[in-house]
Order: C-alpha cells, then structure tokens, then sequence
C-alpha cells in the first residue's frame, strides 16, 4: 500500500509543473472563441426565426423604452430648391433630445425615404453632417465627406432621386457628445451606462428604431417606402435595425458586415482601442452572430457593399457572412453583394449605385 502511494506521489510530483502552469491571457481567449457557438445560428425554419427575433429585441433593443411621443422641435429650415432641409429635434429612448437633419423632397408626395446612420470614424464632433449637409457651414463635415464619401454628401445623393432622408445624431457624436470627447472617453461612456442599467450600443440601436419610426409618420411620406442605409458603423446600425424592425422596407450596409470569428482574431480592429464599446451588446454574442442577427432581414431587400481592400475586416470573414445571409435569403431578388475596390470608403459611385438599387426596390 504504502509503495503504491508513494509511486502514485512521485508521479505526481513530476506532473505538478505541468497542471500548474497556468495559460496565459491569449491562450484563455484563444480557447473561448474556438470553443464559441451561438445558441440560435441560422436555419431555415420558422420557429428559428420567432426564437432568434425574440433575443435580437431583448438584447440589442434598450430596455424601458415606452414607444412614447417624439416632441418634436424645428429649429431652423433652408429652401434648397429642389427640397427643404430643417433641423431638428426629437426624444430618444432615455428621454434625452436627439438633434437630426431632415430632407424632404417638395412636392406632396406620398415619397419614399430612407433614415441614414453616421459612421464612427473616432471623430465624435460630427455625426449626422457626415451624411446630410448642415444648415451651417462646417469645414469639419466638408473634410471628412472628401475622405470617406468621395466629396458628395450622402443624404444629397438620396434626395436628388426623390427620397426624404433623415439622419441623427448618435450618443457620443455631434451636438450629443462634447468639447474635447476623444478615443479613450468611450470606455468612461460605456462604463457609466452600464452601472445605471443600460448599454451605449443599446441606446443607439433604440435611438435609431425611434428615428425610423418618426419618419414614417411624417406627412407626404410612404410609411411602407422607408428604407434605411449606412456605412461602416452606420451600416452595423442600418442591418441590426432591419433585424428588429419589419417595418424597414430595405437595406443598405456598406463595409460592415463580417463573422464574429474574424473580428476576434488577433490585431482586428475590434480587439484595438475603444470603437467596438459602441456596438457590443452584452450578452447578444452567446445567442446570434452578426450574419445571424441579419438573417431576420431576410425576404426583405438587402444590398451588401465590401472590400478586399478593407482593412478593418478581414475579406474571408466577410465572404463567410455573406454566404450565409446568400442562405438565409434563397432566392431573393432582393438579395445584392457588391464588391468594390479602394477599401473602408464610400464614394460616389458607391452611392449612386446604392440610391439606384433603392429606387428599383422601394422607389
């Protein structure tokens, strides 16, 4: 007895190091990612759909919301010969008020429209002006749309083809964030909301179902022609709201779309700085992936615009999502993926073809 225990203890003993070294952080991570399924992938059935629908409201959309009255503010308004541009303001999910630029076509109507949603960029003294040109002069939105929207403001491109078009301002940007707010305030922004109950990119995401929402009801707009379209972070918030929302009629998302698996790879974007706190939604992870929370779109029109270029998303990832929102839509003719060269921008030829796919689908 006593030798075989004492066999048993050496043994032991030389394994010791072994079950002793701990793994280091990237071993850790590099195990929950591999070892990741999201409870409700995709498939092609209905109670998936109903089960998936469910927990993309609960976990994206910001809880205490009552849906109520936008107290809507004109603050100013420009004849801009073709169309009318005001600014405005309107109450957000927490109650707060939520400046916005709105297009609207002259003419009675009824006309379609779309809602478009502002990139992140880390550039937070703009928001809206970097798709609808303000009432004012703004150097600051002139620069960025000639970086990233080759010269041509978005909202321009849209109006000119007859659609009303609406764009707010998300928490953090623009008129809603503040002197000096620059990339290291997103951690204290998230951190302060969460520990009061809520999620930065829960705010958003119920910002913009508000904004959708108060379009439709606008007098002269076709409440079943109300589209919505973003780039970059903009298009992140244009698919997610299209999940949520039956309403939205159509969708266009540019470079924003990839599996959650590329993003979590070592050196992406989203494991760099703060951008990704505006668009994680606790909990939504161990349920859906981004491709499966864009299934919910299916049936309805969705344009996808990508890049091998891009370097913020790793083209494989980006393929793989696609193919599975391809699945997800069967035979759809609503379904488009564009490719595009030049990488992380929205220029103008991009633009033109996505107003021209809008208006043939909801124009």
């Amino acid at each position: 007895m006593g030798g075989w225990l004492n066999r048993r203890l050496v043994l032991a003993a030389g394994l010791w190091p072994l079950l002793a070294a701990a793994d280091s952080l990237d071993d850790t991570l590099g195990g929950l990612r591999r070892r990741w399924r999201p409870r409700l992938a995709w498939r092609p059935d209905a109670r998936w759909r109903a089960e998936a629908l469910a927990a993309a409201h609960r976990l994206i959309l910001q809880p205490g919301d009552d849906g109520s009255g936008f107290a809507a503010e004109v603050l100013a308004e420009q004849d801009r010969g073709s169309h009318t541009a005001r600014a405005l303001t309107l109450r957000g999910a927490l109650g707060d008020r939520v400046p916005a630029l709105y297009l609207r076509p002259k003419g009675d109507g009824p006309h379609p429209a779309v809602v478009v949603m502002h990139d992140h960029g880390a550039r937070f003294d703009i928001g809206k002006e970097k798709l609808v040109r303000p009432l004012a002069a703004s150097p600051s939105a002139d620069a960025w749309v000639q970086r990233y929207y080759g010269g041509a403001f978005v909202g321009d491109t849209l109006v000119d083809a007859g659609f009303a078009v609406l764009a707010i301002d998300a928490l953090g940007w623009g008129e809603r964030s503040r002197p000096g707010f620059a990339r290291d305030d997103q951690q204290a922004l998230m951190s302060h909301l969460m520990q009061l109950g809520h999620s930065w990119a829960g705010v958003i995401a119920s910002d913009d179902l508000r904004s959708h929402r108060w379009l439709r009801e606008q007098p002269g707009i076709d409440p079943k022609r109300v589209a919505v379209l973003g780039f970059s972070m903009g298009a992140f918030r244009a698919w997610q709201l299209a999940a949520v929302c039956d309403q939205v009629s159509a969708c266009v998302a540019a470079h924003w779309m990839c599996t959650r698996e590329g993003l979590l790879r070592a050196g992406e974007h989203t494991l760099q700085g703060q951008s990704a706190f505006s668009m994680a939604h606790p909990g939504l992870a161990a349920e859906l992936d981004h491709p499966d929370v864009a299934a919910l779109i299916a049936q309805r029109p969705l344009m996808l615009v990508g890049s091998p270029e891009d370097a913020l998303f790793p083209w494989d990832a980006v393929q793989q999502a696609w193919t599975r929102l391809a699945q997800a839509s069967g035979r759809h003719a609503g379904f488009r993926t564009d490719v595009t060269a030049g990488g992380h921008r929205f220029d103008t030829e991009q633009q033109r073809a996505a107003s021209a796919w809008l208006k043939s689908q909801v124009g």
